[in-house]
């Protein structure tokens, strides 16, 4: 089975870390950190949620700088759905 990742975040997901939906079904486009209840959890701007992210690349060993996590991201995030639009 082809692992999901999160179309905000892009962190890779385990069905339990699915988002939800406001009848609490599962979201797989999301995930539970950046969808619940049938929203967004954080209204952010790309840069927004790169600023937010970049720390978690450079602990999981990703980047080896902010900024290179940074720079990384900013490539990264506009392929995912939820910021294909921002970017278009």
């Amino acid at each position: 089975m082809e692992q999901k990742i999160c179309q905000s975040c892009g962190m890779p997901m385990l069905e339990e870390q699915y988002g939800t939906e406001a009848d609490g079904s599962h979201n797989e486009s999301y995930c539970c950190y950046c969808y619940k209840d049938g929203a967004f959890a954080q209204e952010c701007t790309l840069e927004e949620m790169v600023d937010f992210c970049a720390p978690f690349e450079v602990e999981g060993g990703r980047s080896k700088t902010i900024e290179e996590a940074k720079v990384m991201l900013m490539g990264y995030f506009p392929t995912l759905e939820r910021w294909k639009a921002e970017k278009a």
